[in-house]
Parts: structure tokens; C-alpha cells; sequence
């Protein structure tokens, strides 16, 4: 059972988390449910600006559209803010933890005070999956670090399932301009196991490729002939195939020592690489946060094939793993 972020004992007036951004203090996770731009300048430029006044690091990722009104309303205000899109950073849901943590480490010795935004209206059904799955595990990756991480969600524009995840996968919530406890918050491993849903069966015409140990080069060169005839360019094309190597070197090591590779392009322009092995995941942050440099080779599979795709789906399940790959067209 994975353990559970710091949850506060009781129900604090609205502005408590902004009031308390200058101390010392637990991991703090809240969801921010917003309804129309002056709800979100609002809930989100108050956040900024009470950490600013504090004197606290501040990394806001938030859509680009979001993105764009948050700087024009900090202005001057925000010339110390950290400003990512998050429509680029988070495109795959798996790097932005990484991304996140990485930001704390440049501050040591500092709480640490992030805006992330990773679902949006538009996110297609598998990007929310793999964001929820994200939201979840951002409890078990800062459990215990002076950090506040405020994710705001359009409660008009989204899906009444997924405003419901975020119930389950933040500790506290503001809505309606109170600072609530979520009772709906749940392990990130209940979370993690519900995301886990079946995937679409790929397309009949899919290429199937088995490979083993000693033959990973041999499915190198499938993958990369096979690539040639999609729409990709020579510098995606090369990161797909990389990406499937890693996966691939990942099975033979840690995946009965063999997988079978499916390779398809869809009509919404995407090219797709399916791996499936025999292994289990028994870290669920493999591959979402940075290798440690002294841990060798230890995650850097997972983590290189998330850093090169546009999105990966993970399934980790009793009968083994299955990573699904998607690379985008252009």
C-alpha cells in the first residue's frame, strides 16, 4: 500500500494555504475548482502573488492560453515566477513529475510553491487517465517535502468523472472560496489500480514482432525499416525507435527476459508502438522522476521512453506489462 500525502485534521478557512506558504511545512496537494477566467486569476494569481510576498520559489505550468493571462495579469508582480506550458511539458502526462520535482531540488532548504495544471478541457480519454494517474502519484513522490502544489480544474468544462478524480486524488480542495478536506481522497494506489482500464484492441493489421535476449538488435532493424514508411519524419522516427528499444532491453531484463512488439498508425495521425512482457512494475514512480545518477541504469528505460514520447500508457497488470507508445504525426 502505497502511503498517502499529509492530510490536514481539520477544515480551515479559506486563505489558509495561501496564509501559510512563508513556513515550514508538510506536503500540501490541493485541488483548485475554478469556474470562468476571473475564478481562476483569482485562485491561481492569489496563490502566486502570497508566495512571491513570501519569498518562496514559484513554478507555474499551466496551459498555454492560461499561461499567457497569468503573465499579463502578474505582470512586473511575476518577473520571479518560473513560467512552463504545460500543453508542451505535460503533452505526455509522465514527465511532468519529474519536471516538478526537479524544480524543488534547484531549491533546497525552500518550500517550494508549484501551479500545475495537467488536465484541461479537450485532454483526450488516455491523457486524463495517465494525468489522474499522475495526480495520484504526486502524493507518494513529495510525501514528507515542504512543498505546495496547487492544481486548479475547470469544474464548467470538464467531464463530471474527472472533477470526481480529483476529489479522490488531492487531500484538500478550495471551492467556493473555502479550504476543505477532501473526503472523497483515497491511496494513490486505489487510484493507480482504477487507471489501469483496458486498452483498445490495436488494428488487425498491426505488425507483431516477438524478440528475446540477443535479438534486440534484429527488432531494431524491424522498427526502423517498418518507421520509414510512416509520415514521420527522420527525427521522430528516431526517437520511436529508440524509445521501443529501451522498452524492449527493459523486457529481456526485467520481463521474463522477452516481449512481443505491435506496431500501427491510427487515422487521427499518430504512430503507435504497443510492448508487452511478462513483468511487474513494482515501483509505480519508474520512469516519472529522474534517475538518480547513482543508481546506474536503474529506471533509465522507462524514464528515456517517456522523455521521447507524446504519450505512453502504462498497464500494470497480474498477467505482466504493457507499455503503449504514441508519437505524433508533425
Amino acid at each position: 500500500m502505497i502511503p498517502p500525502a499529509h492530510h490536514p485534521s481539520r477544515t480551515e478557512p479559506s486563505g489558509t494555504v495561501g496564509a501559510a506558504l512563508g513556513a515550514p511545512a508538510p506536503f500540501v496537494h490541493p485541488a483548485l475548482f475554478y469556474r470562468g477566467p476571473r475564478d481562476y486569476a483569482a485562485g491561481v494569481g492569489g496563490f502566486v502573488r502570497t508566495a512571491l510576498t513570501a519569498g518562496e520559489p514559484v513554478l507555474v505550468a499551466v496551459p498555454g492560453p492560461h499561461l499567457e493571462a497569468l503573465q499579463g495579469d502578474l505582470g512586473a508582480e511575476g518577473d520571479g515566477v518560473e513560467y512552463v506550458d504545460m500543453s508542451a511539458l505535460g503533452r505526455n502526462p509522465g514527465r511532468i513529475l519529474a519536471a516538478l520535482q526537479d524544480f524543488a531540488d534547484r531549491h533546497p532548504g525552500r518550500s517550494a510553491r508549484i501551479v500545475g495544471e495537467p488536465i484541461w478541457a479537450g485532454r483526450s480519454t488516455a491523457e486524463v487517465l495517465e494525468a489522474t494517474r499522475h495526480e495520484a502519484l504526486i502524493n507518494t513522490a513529495f510525501a514528507g517535502r515542504p512543498a505546495t502544489i496547487l492544481c486548479p480544474y475547470d469544474v464548467t468544462a470538464l467531464p463530471p468523472e474527472v472533477v470526481a478524480d480529483a476529489r479522490r486524488t488531492h487531500p484538500t480542495l478550495i471551492e467556493d472560496g473555502l479550504d476543505l478536506l477532501s473526503p472523497g481522497y483515497t491511496d494513490a494506489a486505489i487510484v493507480c489500480a482504477d487507471c489501469d482500464l483496458p486498452l483498445p484492441a490495436p488494428p488487425a493489421g498491426a505488425l507483431v514482432l516477438d524478440y528475446a535476449g540477443g535479438g534486440l538488435g534484429h527488432l531494431r532493424e524491424h522498427t526502423e525499416t517498418w518507421t520509414r514508411g510512416t509520415p514521420l519524419d527522420a527525427g521522430r522516427r528516431g526517437d520511436l525507435v529508440l524509445a521501443i528499444s529501451e522498452a524492449a532491453a527493459n523486457s529481456v531484463a526485467h520481463g521474463g527476459g522477452k516481449g512481443t512488439l505491435l506496431l500501427w498508425a491510427t487515422p487521427a495521425g499518430h504512430v503507435v508502438a504497443e510492448v508487452r512482457d511478462g513483468g511487474r512494475l513494482s515501483d509505480p514512480l519508474a520512469g516519472r522522476r529522474r534517475p538518480a545518477p547513482a543508481s546506474g541504469n536503474g529506471g533509465r528505460g522507462l524514464w528515456m521512453v517517456h522523455q521521447l514520447c507524446d504519450l505512453v500508457e502504462v498497464r500494470a497488470l497480474d498477467s505482466g506489462l504493457t507499455l503503449r507508445l504514441h508519437m505524433a504525426i508533425g
